[in-house]
């Protein structure tokens, strides 16, 4: 995609192997300006190598319109021959516009699915998901592709970061298609079936309402006992969106603390008791940092990278309002980075405590709670599991109590999510043969002598 006043190059879309019929899914925003006449121009390539040059790859054709062209189409699509090629025709390109939202949060998901249709003669299914919006004229225009998980029925796929306003353009209740195929290398994948939804049911997160049912209507059409080709389940929907706006985790209510506040204060209320000096180094992931935007996943909640402590409880929830108001949520989120930090600080206490940490999170993936609860059941890495499970998750909305006590309801989350790691000392410290050191000699009070019988 171009300007032609210039010939300034504005974006590329992804690649698309063995196909004559791509459906990008990269979108590009451009400020529309109804006054002004906004050249462009499409040039089209079949890729041959890993080269950005284009005179490496074969040029297929190109389109020449302006930005009023497309939104001035019915229903803002535009269809027009590509050319280019003297004495060829180079095919069509279709081209849609849709005014955005002024809706800027971004959702975090991740999907699974269970007993997929069998599609490939000599092994399973190689299972992708493609997810389309619905657009105001009843078509549906792609929008994300997951990656694709090789020889099972049964994949995990990753966690995406995709803007909502591409999901639904801001309206919760739009709908939402999603496909499911079967990749082949030759690019005829194979469908195996298809659901919908809408933001509004995926915010919920996972529940029994976001368990989907994989349907391939002309097989219902011509079997008259089939039910599905399997199911989709939504392990996560995580809203990183504007603090200041409800819909997002993080939203800062003038009236109570948001989820993220109460746990950080029904946990740390408890185990600052065993702090002698009630600092507490406190740390954010995920998040475009100022001035420059920089994406970090182990930033100080205080802004101060040489001391990132906090004052109490009090002070860990004061610098994370603060970092509320300076940082720009982003995601996926990584929490390796904060995990390594916490080890680097283990390490000048003492070496075994590090190689547990390492052998328990020696990650990149994106962590999450509702995923992992569900998911991890020993963490392992380069392929050797780890010595104990240390990981403890709890799903937050479990513990939200309905009447509105939240004091009740945040003692029990902080019980539950405390309550193995004094067996977890112990287990450790027993697989490193540590025991404890000698009882100190009872206390005498002043004035007083202490007798010893022999």
């Amino acid at each position: 995609l171009s300007s032609t006043a210039s010939c300034t190059l504005f974006g590329r879309t992804e690649v698309i192997d063995n196909t004559l019929n791509p459906d990008f899914v990269r979108k590009f925003i451009l400020d529309y300006f109804f006054e002004e006449k906004q050249n462009l121009r499409f040039d089209l390539y079949d890729v041959d190598s890993k080269s950005p040059d284009l005179s490496k790859h074969d040029f297929l054709g190109q389109m020449f319109c302006t930005l009023g062209e497309i939104v001035g189409s019915p229903a803002s699509r535009l269809d027009k021959p590509l050319g280019g090629i003297p004495g060829k025709k180079c095919g069509t390109i279709i081209l849609s516009a849709e005014e955005l939202g002024n809706c800027r949060d971004s959702a975090t998901m991740q999907f699974c699915a269970n007993k997929l249709d069998k599609k490939d003669f000599f092994g399973k299914s190689d299972p992708f998901m493609v997810f389309y919006r619905s657009n105001e004229d009843g078509t549906f225009t792609i929008c994300h592709k997951t990656e694709v998980v090789k020889n099972t029925l049964n994949p995990v796929w990753q966690s995406f970061t995709i803007p909502v306003r591409a999901l639904c353009n801001g309206d919760f209740d739009r709908t939402i298609k999603v496909e499911v195929y079967d990749w082949d290398r030759d690019g005829s994948h194979d469908f195996i079936g298809e659901f919908t939804t809408s933001y509004r049911e995926l915010a919920r997160g996972q529940s029994q309402f976001n368990v989907y049912e994989v349907v391939n209507p002309k097989k219902k059409m011509k079997k008259k006992k089939y039910v599905n080709s399997g199911t989709v389940t939504l392990l996560l929907c995580l809203s990183l969106g504007n603090p200041s706006q409800s819909t997002s985790l993080h939203y800062m209510n003038p009236y109570q603390m948001n989820a993220y506040a109460m746990a950080l204060k029904a946990v740390g209320e408890i185990i600052q008791d065993y702090d002698s000096d009630k600092m507490f180094p406190a740390l954010g992931f995920g998040a475009k940092l100022p001035p420059d935007g920089r994406v970090s996943h182990e930033f100080p909640l205080n802004g101060n990278i040489e001391n990132p402590y906090c004052n109490g409880i009090e002070g860990i929830l004061e610098a994370y309002h603060q970092s509320l108001k300076t940082v720009q949520l982003y995601g996926p989120t990584n929490f390796a980075p904060v995990v390594n930090h916490v080890a680097r600080y283990v390490l000048q206490v003492t070496y075994s405590t590090i190689v547990d940490i390492y052998m328990t999170k020696k990650t990149a993936l994106p962590l999450y709670t509702e995923a992992l609860s569900n998911m991890i059941i020993r963490i392992s890495s380069r392929g050797k599991l780890a010595e104990r499970d240390i990981v403890q998750f709890v799903p937050f909305r479990d513990y939200m109590d309905r009447t509105g006590n939240h004091v009740l309801s945040m003692a029990r989350l902080a019980k539950d999510v405390l309550a193995e790691i004094p067996d977890q000392f112990i287990s450790y410290m027993k697989s490193r043969g540590i025991k404890p050191n000698p009882a100190p000699p009872p206390y005498t009070p002043p004035g007083h002598t202490h007798h010893t019988q022999i």
